[in-house]
């Protein structure tokens, strides 16, 4: 037996209730490889998963947590033997399978990439699904030739921006880091941020089709009247990394004008269902070009019995950085 938060639904009033409580080997899913789970994270879908609602949640008792790291125990496929250390993000694990949320995992083998070397697994969950996606986003804007000018991080104190403003900087680039929160500011210039821009800035309403060219690229977190009014201030030429919605799917202004005049690119993130090969550039990448005392500076540390707590808070934007999970603490 060990322990994993379960989340289970009550049938006649539909409310979810999320506990830590014993599991067996028995109870879990199917697949070649049975990990040992060091730690998880907590993103933005585990709090929807938590939270009372069951948000993405498609299959009831459920066990959360989108992504983890930690030690092959057993496994039925030759690339993986006992004493390996892994990885997963994405294939919507801890949505419509069970997650990082507990001391063992078992997931296909197809799932999971070799840590790299030089990554040991908390700070693999302190990078998570939102450093590995920040650092897709880079990746993309490198692919389509990153202009000159400051490079926007739009959410910057979030756990993706916090990465995304990381690795940039680290990688010689100029940030401006977008913030509501001047309270903030100290610890985006500490992850290497060289502006700061207030979020009520980029979300006023202007009816102009275009204003001053500002920013050689962006990574956007989102999305919403922010990502429509950043998209007129590109320069000509630039990239938009687009990967969450958390200000709304819908995008006020005359968009045509940016993307016929200017020739902005606007790219979607898809952190879900990356090519193996992808997969392993990125976490490669991220042991390469993510300067670890940055990473440390991101991380709030946190066990399971306070997941519960801390699903609704990052539902209400209250969580700065990366909270990394202990499952066996």
């Amino acid at each position: 037996m060990f322990k994993a938060l379960v989340v289970e639904k009550d049938e006649e009033s539909g409310k979810t209730s999320a506990a830590v409580t014993e599991i067996s080997e028995n109870d879990l899913p199917e697949g070649e490889v049975l990990v040992a789970v060091d730690y998880s994270t907590v993103n933005y879908k585990d709090g929807l998963c938590i939270g009372p609602g069951g948000g993405l949640v498609r299959n009831y008792p459920h066990v959360p947590g989108i992504d983890f790291a930690g030690t092959v125990e057993a496994s039925d496929d030759d690339r993986y033997k006992p004493g390996d250390k892994v990885v997963l993000t994405g294939w919507r694990v801890g949505e419509n399978r069970w997650g990082g949320y507990a001391q063992k995992a078992r997931v296909p083998a197809d799932f999971l990439v070799p840590l790299p070397e030089g990554l040991d697994t908390r700070q693999a969950m302190a990078v998570g699904t939102a450093g590995f996606t920040a650092m897709l986003a880079v990746m993309a804007l490198e692919d389509q030739g990153i202009k000159e000018g400051p490079i926007l991080v739009t959410g910057a104190a979030g756990g993706v921006g916090s990465v995304a403003t990381a690795i940039l900087a680290n990688l010689g680039h100029e940030v401006a880091a977008v913030t509501g929160r001047p309270e903030q500011e100290e610890y985006l210039r500490g992850l290497g941020a060289t502006e700061i821009v207030a979020r009520d800035e980029l979300t006023e309403v202007t009816k102009k089709p275009l204003e001053a060219e500002r920013w050689g690229g962006c990574v956007d977190a989102v999305a919403g009247a922010m990502l429509g009014r950043v998209l007129k201030q590109m320069r000509y030429g630039g990239s938009v990394a687009a990967i969450g919605l958390a200000g709304g799917a819908a995008i006020e202004g005359a968009l045509i004008t940016p993307f016929i005049l200017r020739g902005v690119n606007l790219l979607g993130i898809d952190s879900v269902m990356q090519p193996h090969d992808n997969r392993l550039r990125a976490w490669e990448r991220i042991a390469k070009d993510l300067p670890m005392d940055k990473l440390e500076a991101m991380v709030q540390p946190a066990s399971l019995s306070d997941l519960p707590g801390l699903g609704r808070d990052i539902l209400k934007g209250q969580v700065k950085g990366r909270v990394v999970v202990d499952v066996n603490a």
